[in-house]
């Protein structure tokens, strides 16, 4: 039996053969998890967060610091503002109550949802075009020998995005750059990497005045090992709201209200309703209200007017952040899009489609990026001296012959893409009614991910 590591608990956990890898403090023998094997207080489970334990006689103390306590709202947390109308929660009750998974639709109502599917995409002019791109920026990284496949893949995908955002004329200084969902920060790392060449094009007094460059960062979950505390650069402002995209109000962010620069949203990858959410944060934050007075007329005079009889200015008149400039986002998940949040439901009411069948479509996107393994191929044909008994593996041969007893392994990858195609078909509709021009591109090859198609746009012309 080995010995434990030097300055780690003594601890033997059975389960894994091997001693705790916890470290323990100066003069102790045990990690806190395990002190009470020497002695030390019974630990029991948290009650404001049961994954982790706390000594009992230390409890008190512990719940006033504890990272699961309830924390004061920041000013820009605004209840479910991103949420979608609630209009149609008696609707989604409706097909709550009444859906049942993919395995347990009877043929025909299957085939009645891929003729609703097959009329719906019919004419939809939002073709996906092959477009990979790259960024100098990343080119020294991508080729760093300790880089493992995994790694290797994320910078592919995040040298694309920059060439995108540069083909676009959005990545430049001047700006804040919102990444939706954003993780470590890796994207936004890349983005100021990819704009520090623009510095020497600045004074060093213009640098120590102007903070001409910004990037926020919005993600829901405290994250590890992130990369924007790195960045202390001059004239550059990183930030970072832990705040689920649904609750966050633009309008509200003190970094976006002091400048008042350009937006430009970036995200990799916003899983489902994330993207519809992220869409509705930064395309409808509410902005300043006109006047609804004209204002009052000048004074026929060369002296100074009394401050104590020109008009009040509004506050709320002079709030908000800058327009948008456009958007790069990758998408992916489409299988975890929600009714209420969806910002296509006008796009697939028109087509007479509702939750119902957004619900269908959802799940059956998944079709197109499950992995189709080989128990997924098509079935072979019934072999009549096999005497396996019933009830066994009786609820995946269910689902084989419902879903696989008329679709190959190749169409229900097509219909799967039908699917996503159509749902991101209602996220163009949106764009397009609020003055952008989108589209949806291959940024990567499908060897790098299956999830490979990244939505972009840009204020049209006319808006």
């Amino acid at each position: 039996m080995a010995a434990p590591m030097p300055g780690r608990c003594f601890f033997f956990v059975e389960k894994k053969k091997r001693f705790c890898k916890m470290r323990v403090s100066g003069g102790k023998t045990y990690c806190g998890e395990h002190a009470t094997e020497e002695g030390g207080s019974r630990r029991i489970a948290c009650p404001l967060d049961p994954k982790h334990t706390v000594s009992e006689d230390k409890l008190d103390k512990h719940l006033k610091r504890c990272n699961s306590r309830e924390k004061a709202k920041p000013v820009y947390y605004v209840e479910n503002i991103n949420s979608g109308s609630g209009d149609t929660d008696e609707a989604l009750q409706q097909v709550t109550r009444t859906q049942v998974s993919l395995s347990e639709h009877s043929r025909t109502q299957l085939e009645a949802l891929l003729d609703k599917l097959k009329a719906a995409v019919t004419g939809l002019p939002c073709d996906v075009e092959d477009s990979v791109l790259s960024h100098p920026v990343l080119q020294e990284e991508l080729h760093n020998p300790k880089n493992g496949d995994s790694a290797h893949k994320h910078l592919k995908q995040q040298s694309s995005i920059l060439g995108h955002l540069e083909a676009m004329g959005l990545l430049s200084r001047g700006r804040c750059f919102v990444e939706f969902g954003a993780g470590r920060g890796k994207l936004s790392h890349w983005i100021h990497e990819a704009l520090k060449t623009d510095e020497h094009l600045k004074t060093d007094e213009h640098l120590q005045t102007d903070d001409d460059l910004q990037l926020l960062l919005v993600e829901r979950c405290s994250t590890r090992f992130k990369v924007d505390g790195k960045h202390q650069d001059v004239g550059v402002q990183f930030e970072r709201l832990q705040v689920d995209i649904q609750h966050l109000d633009l309008s509200k962010v003190p970094l976006l209200t002091q400048k008042k620069l350009p937006l430009v949203g970036v995200g990799k990858h916003l899983c489902g309703a994330a993207t519809d959410l992220a869409l509705r944060c930064l395309l409808e934050t509410p902005r300043p209200k006109p006047e609804t007075e004209p204002p009052r007329k000048r004074l026929k005079t060369s002296e100074p007017a009394d401050p104590a009889a020109l008009p009040e200015t509004d506050p709320g008149l002079d709030c908000g952040p800058g327009p948008v400039l456009g958007l790069a986002v990758a998408l992916c998940c489409h299988h975890r899009c929600e009714w209420r949040h969806y910002v296509g439901q006008q796009f697939f009411l028109q087509r007479g489609l509702g939750a119902k069948e957004f619900s269908a479509f959802c799940r059956m996107s998944s079709w197109a990026t499950c992995g189709l393994r080989p128990t997924n191929q098509d079935p072979p044909p019934p072999d009549p001296t096999n005497q396996r008994e019933e009830g066994e593996e009786h609820e995946a041969a269910e689902e084989s012959d419902t879903v696989s007893g008329f679709l190959s392994a190749a169409e229900r990858e097509r219909v799967g893409r039908l699917c996503k195609h159509l749902i991101d078909a209602g996220r163009l509709h949106f764009l397009k009614t609020k003055g952008f021009d989108s589209k949806l591109r291959r940024y990567v090859n499908a060897q790098v991910t299956l999830e490979n198609v990244l939505l972009t746009a840009t204020p049209s012309a006319s808006s």
